[in-house]
């Protein structure tokens, strides 16, 4: 797992540095059909061999979570993508050929085999991808379905408008008031005579132990 999430991070990142090598001669952005290419030919070179050895649609997910970030960029949705890191965040993803055995706790990855997991909520639905990532020296798999949901359908029998105000905090439609807290107003004297005690106080002296340690006040504010 650790391997093949190196080698999805090795060819984010280069990628990510030939396109930006690209940009900064002058040159349009590199569609995905062009990145794959590259990594059609990067499997045949002698020096980049272990790529053969990790699954293809991670790799293949990785360029597209590349093309996502850019798109993103491009549309200001998101700041420009970065190189990843190595470190306890890594993680690749599998859009299909994911087997799900819940009965008995197994699921089966490509290159990976079956494998067991610890299951925290039984999965219902069509699974659509799934997500093996590091946290802290444990790993992880998310897998995302796709299952119909029917609407919601309320039982209340009636309806009741409201109405936000100053001097009230919320009135209804049926006549019923809510008014503000006015915590402030509440505690204002209290606070005064605090602030009277401690004003009469020798900083760092032995009579600062007689203050009443009370709680901080806090103030809320309702518009």
């Amino acid at each position: 797992m650790r391997r093949f999430a190196g080698v999805c991070r090795f060819v984010f990142n280069r990628v990510l540095a030939l396109q930006n090598e690209n940009s900064e001669a002058g040159n349009k952005y590199i569609p995905y059909t062009k990145m794959v290419s590259w990594l059609i030919e990067w499997k045949s070179a002698p020096e980049t061999q272990c790529l053969k050895d990790a699954p293809s649609q991670p790799l293949q997910q990785s360029l597209k979570d590349l093309e996502r970030g850019y798109k993103n960029f491009f549309q200001k949705r998101a700041s420009f993508p970065r190189f990843k890191k190595r470190g306890p965040n890594d993680a690749f993803r599998y859009p299909q050929g994911v087997k799900l055995d819940q009965t008995n706790n197994r699921i089966s990855l490509l290159k990976l085999g079956r494998v067991r997991y610890r299951n925290s909520r039984e999965v219902t639905g069509e699974v659509k991808n799934v997500t093996v990532s590091q946290s802290y020296g444990k790993w992880y798999v998310s897998i995302q379905t796709e299952y119909e949901v029917a609407d919601a359908v309320h039982n209340a029998e009636s309806m009741v408008g409201l109405d936000a105000g100053v001097t009230k905090l919320a009135m209804l439609s049926d006549g019923t008031v809510y008014h503000p807290v006015n915590s402030f107003k509440a505690n204002q004297r209290k606070l005064a005579m605090l602030q009277r005690q401690l004003s009469r106080k020798v900083k760092f002296s032995a009579l600062n132990a007689d203050i009443p340690r009370t709680p901080i006040l806090t103030v809320l504010v309702t518009f």
